[in-house]
Formats: C-alpha cells, structure tokens, sequence
C-alpha cells in the first residue's frame, strides 16, 4: 500500500513535498516522492490524502484512559483540591465503569492520531482497552501505600495483573509499574518496586515533583497532603516526618532512580541541582503543559531539561485534569508556554514539539528503534492529518501549520502495526456508540 499526502513528515529527516510511504505488513518500506514510488510500485494501491501530512502516530507519554468519564466535572480547582474531589468520587465506580470509561479514553486516542500511549492505571481497565482497540501501549500498574507493612501485599497484587496483562496485547503491549507518588508511597515501597523492576526487567512510571503542595509535603511535611489528604482517606498512621530535601532527591535515597527505565511525570518543582541527578541517572521525563497550566503545577523547565541531554516527551495526562487528549493542543500550549517563560533564550520552535511528540517520547520509552519517525523498517505507525481547512491555507511549513492550526478534529487516519484503526470518521476496533451511551450513564453516577 503506498499512502501519499501533500507533506510527509518522516521527523528525523527533512520534510517531502507531493511524498509517499510504501507500507506492506507491519512494517515501513520506503519512503520517498509520490511519482518515483508509484513508478517503482505500479502494482500497489495508492490512497492519496491530499493537501495533508503523513506523520508517524503520536507517542501520549502519560494518561489515565480509565479517568475519561471524568472529562470536565471536575474543573477550576489547583491541584491538590482537584486531587481530593477526584478521590471522592473514584469511589462511586463500579469495576464495568472504569472498563468503559477506559473504552471511551482509548476511542479518543485512536480518533486524535496517538498510535502508543504510556497509561497509568490500578484497575488495569487500561490494558484491556488499548489491546481491543488495537494500540501500542506501555500499561505501567499504579502501586500505593504508606503503611509499610501493606506493601509486600500490594507488590504481590501488581505481579498478578502484570502477570496477566502480558498476554493481552501480544508485541504490543509491554507491562510496567508505577508507585504513584511520593506523598502515597511508603519508602519501602519505592525500594521494593526498584528491586522488582530489575528482577523482571520492567519499565517504571512514576509522578515526581510536580507540584509544590508535593515538594513542601516532602521537604518540609506541610501543605494539604500533610493534613486534609491524609486524614480523610486515612493514608497510613503514622504523621509524616519532613525530610528536608526535594521530591527528587527523596526517591534518590529509596533507589528508585537505579531502575533501568525510570519515566519521570511532570518534574515541575526542580532545581538545578536535582536536573543534575536526574541526568545522571538517565530518568526521562513526561511533559504535560495543559495539565501542569491548568492545575497551577508550575512549568517544567525545559530548557534546561534539554540542555542536560534529558530524554523528553510530551504527555496529555488524564482527561479528568486535561479535558481532551489533544496532542495539537498539547504541543501548541507548551511551545507558547515555554517560550512566553524564556524569551528569546533557546527559543523553541515548531519542529521540536513536533518531534516531542512523536520520536523524542519514543526514545523516552525506549522503543524509538520501532516508531517515532517514518523510517523504513520501522513499525507502520501512521497517521494522516488534514491541512485543508480555510484557516490552515496556504499551508508554508507544516510544522508550523500542525502545531498552531491544527487540533485532534484533522486527523484522518490512524494506522498501527500497518492495521487501520481509523478512517472516514470511524474507528474500526471500538464500538463508539455503546462507549458514549455508558460514558453519560457513568457520568450521571459521578454527579450523583
């Protein structure tokens, strides 16, 4: 099959005008302009997007696709306060609703161009969503506790689901673990799980200092999860006792950067010297602009991220914090967030966010020698986004015209593993009627 658009956006190379893409299996042929290829391949079909771009699938470097029923309700709070109400209302959901709402998040992703995700979950809803819809995915299983004496239980419940999610989704699905963050995490916890994570060899997700309710609670044991997040889910007995350092340097006492691939979410509230520690032990990070914004979370400082050589993707976070899973959105906000912050030093532009995310979050997880970037030989993750609207033309740069024009609506098409997920509108691996009817009887539970 050769799929051919206006623009082809291999991302590691230049751009090409009027290109191609020869996909047969899996796999990335070869890729070149449209005349040469279908004169080289007279034999293969050819589907033509038009005045579009051909781009490698987006790479959401952390969600919570089971939190998609949770779009919107709960809004206009700063993030501790938004952690609390989300809490309250976890618990009025059955096991079936967080199945479905994970359908919904996975319908999403697939219908806005993101070919792989790296989910957070507990309930492993997740996994088995993106294995139907037919994703690449990273499903790291979330871990807590900060009663010490729980945690070899807890560790043991995540070997199960681990156990269990490996045999979902075949080549691709790859399981992981996520202790969930330092203000719910034992120490125990986050030394057990590093052990765990080297035995068997699995990747760990894990949100680090991303807000400063979460670096005065570690450092100086005061702010909301000192006092009203932990008296009213009653996490753990025993007080919190300051440790006088920053949330980086907390998980470096407890052996949780010795892991082998150690993805760090949010990494907000650092200073230099703990951007030294993360570089030195070789943690990647996951940038999640809108949601970092919208909470009052801070800015990431990116600069200085990519200075130090950090691996750096981009994230959409849950939609329960970032209303939709819009990578457009993501890349346009955090351009125009980091370069509003910097000036004209190391001024960003388009092609970076771009590569963001899609190469750069590849290499995050390690996988960037399959996708990330239409190269031949890589894994057919493809997608194709419209550029013909009357306020994308004339269409200059397509970087530019795809981070400041376009949004999750002007994707085409979805490929993954050279299997069409979606086109013409529709998603072929997820049935959109049943998702949206059980997303408004899921919401009606949660307003209740």
């Amino acid at each position: 099959m050769l799929l051919a658009a206006r623009y082809v956006l291999p991302v590691a190379t230049p751009h090409i005008e009027n290109g191609a893409v020869l996909v047969r299996d899996d796999k990335i042929i070869e890729i070149g302009e449209l005349d040469r290829l279908k004169a080289a391949h007279p034999e293969e079909e050819v589907r033509d997007f038009g005045l579009a771009a051909l781009m490698p699938g987006f790479v959401d470097l952390h969600t919570h696709l089971e939190y998609s029923a949770m779009r919107g309700l709960v809004d206009d709070l700063p993030y501790a306060r938004w952690k609390m109400q989300v809490l309250e209302k976890e618990g009025r959901l059955s096991p079936t609703d967080w199945e479905d709402a994970a359908y919904l998040g996975a319908l999403e992703a697939i219908e806005s161009g993101i070919t792989t995700i790296a989910d957070v979950t507990e309930t492993g809803s997740s996994a088995r969503a993106v294995a139907a819809g037919g994703m690449r995915a990273f499903i790291y299983r979330e871990v807590s506790t900060t009663d010490k004496a729980k945690v070899p239980a807890v560790l043991d419940a995540a070997r199960a689901d681990i156990a269990e999610w490996g045999d979902l989704g075949g080549d691709l699905l790859t399981p992981g673990i996520a202790p969930h963050a330092t203000y719910t995490c034992h120490p125990e916890l986050f030394l057990s799980v590093a052990e765990m994570a080297v035995q068997d060899n699995l990747p760990v997700s894990t949100h680090l200092a991303g807000s400063r309710e979460e670096y005065d609670f570690v450092k100086y044991g005061s702010s909301p999860f000192a006092v009203d997040y932990r008296d009213t889910y009653k996490i753990g007995e025993l007080g919190w006792l300051p440790t006088g350092v920053s949330p980086v340097r907390y998980v470096l006492q407890w052996g949780l950067l010795d892991v082998p691939s150690l993805l760090a979410v949010h990494c907000t509230q650092v200073d230099d010297a703990d951007i030294e520690v993360l570089a030195k032990y070789d943690v990647a990070i996951a940038y999640c602009p809108r949601c970092n914004a919208k909470l009052g979370m801070g800015k990431a400082p990116l600069v200085k991220f990519l200075g130090k050589g950090l691996r750096v993707g981009i994230g959409t976070d849950s939609p329960a914090s970032n209303n939709t899973m819009d990578l457009f959105d993501e890349m346009r906000i955090g351009l125009l967030l980091q370069r509003a912050a910097e000036g004209r030093q190391d001024f960003f532009v388009a092609r970076t966010f771009v590569k963001m995310a899609t190469l750069d979050a590849a290499r995050a997880l390690g996988i960037d020698d399959k996708v990330g970037s239409l190269e031949p030989g890589k894994q057919a993750d493809i997608i194709a986004v419209d550029m013909s609207h009357g306020h994308q033309i004339p269409t200059a740069y397509p970087y530019s015209t795809l981070v400041h024009t376009a949004n999750q609506e002007n994707v085409l098409f979805t490929m993954v593993n050279g299997v069409v997920l979606f086109e013409n509108g529709d998603v072929h691996t997820i049935d959109r009627e049943r998702a949206s009817s059980r997303a408004e009887e899921i919401r009606d539970k949660l307003r209740g």
